[in-house]
């Protein structure tokens, strides 16, 4: 009995093992980076117009206002999920996004590109181009998805993937005075220069030809 008993708890164990294993697999596949060619993979720019008139509606315990209507095509730098912070009510996830020289693999290859606390950071050791380009095409957009569908499909967005986003972006008003603003400038730094963008639609894939 005692040697059954033996065998059972290490038949166990290997089974434990070979999940956790699949389990790690599965999430560093589902996270690898997608490979692209040198080249512009998104060369035009983001389209931002005034909404078609004054839009006001509730998600989530918030008042969202409609402030531009916005459509962008770019290539993901960065990812970043969320689940506790106060914005996470509304967005689960980050998108750094690059278009023009910052959808080009040759350019890109210079920087090192990470997020974090809603921020989006960059840096390099020589600049393949002028700063002011990198500003201009490039930045973080926290993501409101307007349903269930939308936010796996942004939630599980991978560096290196080609984006096609159409939405609004807004304010968001919390109950508790807590509030958020979208820029309306792609060329501007620091606190308030990220998008908030109500996502109504996305799509996603590995080459442009795919979008």
């Amino acid at each position: 009995m005692d040697e059954w008993l033996d065998q059972l708890r290490e038949r166990r164990g290997t089974l434990a093992a070979v999940a956790l294993i699949g389990f790690l697999g599965v999430w560093w596949w589902g996270d690898r980076a997608v490979a692209q060619p040198s080249g512009i993979l998104a060369p035009g720019e983001p389209a931002q117009t005034p909404p078609e008139a004054a839009r006001t509606w509730t998600f989530h315990d918030h008042t969202l206002t409609a402030l531009a209507a916005f459509e962008i095509r770019a290539r993901v730098l960065s990812v970043e999920r969320y689940r506790f912070d106060r914005p996470a009510e509304l967005s689960p996830v980050d998108l750094a996004l690059g278009w023009g020289p910052m959808s080009d693999s040759r350019i890109l290859e210079a920087f090192t590109i990470e997020q974090r606390d809603r921020w989006y950071f960059w840096r390099a050791a020589h600049m393949p181009i002028p700063e002011a380009e990198v500003i201009g095409h490039s930045a973080n957009m926290h993501m409101i998805p307007a349903n269930e569908g939308i936010a796996r499909r942004l939630k599980a967005a991978r560096v290196g993937q080609l984006v096609h986003l159409r939405g609004q972006l807004v304010r968001a008003d919390g109950k508790d005075g807590w509030h958020w603003v979208s820029s309306l400038s792609r060329t501007d730094t620091g606190d308030g220069s990220c998008e908030v963008i109500w996502v109504e639609s996305v799509q996603v894939a590995d080459r442009p030809k795919d979008m």
